[in-house]
């Protein structure tokens, strides 16, 4: 265990000394908002953003059938009341 604390904070560090401060930033981050990768980038957001849309309304319309279904199968088992 006294090992791994003093291994643990070792590695963080000679990691951290290894990272390039200009490889961290990117066109969108860096400024150049007009750069090929920054519409990329946005072209991926927004395409992400439609798989997620496109996924909560199928779930959404799912559970509307299932309600629409259960409201069914309840009036269904009611006993008529007729007489």
């Amino acid at each position: 265990m006294k090992t791994l604390r003093i291994i643990l904070p070792a590695a963080v560090l000679v990691c951290l000394a290894h990272v390039n401060g200009v490889a961290m930033a990117c066109a969108a981050c860096y400024g150049q908002s007009d750069s090929p990768m920054a519409h990329g980038m946005n072209a991926g957001i927004f395409t992400l953003l439609g798989v997620i849309g496109t996924v909560l309304c199928g779930a959404a319309a799912f559970l509307v059938f299932l309600a629409r279904r259960a409201a069914a199968a309840a009036r269904l088992r009611e006993p008529s009341k007729i007489g």
